[in-house]
């Protein structure tokens, strides 16, 4: 018998545990009930998992929040998802839920890409937001960087047909990257310079991320692609 594959797969993140907080720690004791939940191996029920039927949006790695719960106050017509590893920002995220009294917000902890490929019905997203993912920059570690073609095509699937990936990043090299493999991916078209997308983009809430980019001068780029099929 030949011995199991024990390569892993490349992941675009590193785990960071060490900088909680005790407030960080009791939200992600007392409020995950209310508005997290936990994965399994069943696709979720988006309608079961909110209490009712809306358009669903899903941020991936959303850091501290902020840009989720921006965008999710003014929207209470939607449902949003949001995805993040690191256990201090799922408590940030958690605390600010609790304080606005948000309701249509849902957290998961985990693997984004894990939870789109086995978790995420097909052509059930209304909309993706990627904002500021870690560009890896060294060219060595380019292989680490999430938009490759197997994610592009993967939230592609995902997407409800007329639905769109926003982007953003300040990094040059990692938003030409971007924009090369999501323009090859069959289904996806850019749309960033339609006026809808450009009211969007104008409108999304700024990241930890891009507030330390804007401090140092670096120019931004939002990227809107739409399945077309």
């Amino acid at each position: 018998m030949s011995e199991p594959d024990k390569r892993r797969s490349i992941r675009s993140f590193v785990r960071r545990e060490r900088r909680i907080t005790p407030a960080q720690r009791r939200a992600l004791k007392d409020l995950w009930p209310r508005y997290g939940f936990e994965t399994g191996e069943a696709l979720l029920d988006f309608a079961a998992v909110f209490g009712r039927r809306a358009s669903v949006i899903l941020e991936i790695g959303f850091g501290n929040g902020d840009a989720l719960v921006a965008e999710a106050g003014p929207h209470p017509e939607n449902n949003y998802i949001g995805i993040e590893v690191h256990r201090p920002g799922v408590g940030n995220l958690l605390r600010k839920l609790d304080s606005s009294e948000l309701k249509n917000v849902r957290v998961i902890l985990a693997d984004a890409k894990e939870v789109l490929a086995a978790q995420i019905p097909e052509a059930s997203l209304f909309g993706v937001h990627l904002f500021f993912p870690d560009p890896w920059p060294k060219k060595r570690h380019h292989k680490r960087r999430l938009v490759q073609p197997d994610f592009a095509a993967l939230v592609m699937r995902k997407l409800v047909p007329g639905g769109y990936i926003h982007l953003a990043t300040d990094w040059k090299d990692y938003a030409e990257h971007m924009v090369s493999v999501l323009s090859r991916t069959p289904g996806l078209v850019e749309v960033s310079g339609l006026d809808q997308f450009t009211t969007m983009m104008a409108s999304r809430g700024q990241t930890r991320f891009e507030q330390r980019g804007r401090k140092l001068g670096n120019p931004i780029w939002d990227l809107v692609f739409q399945r077309t099929i």
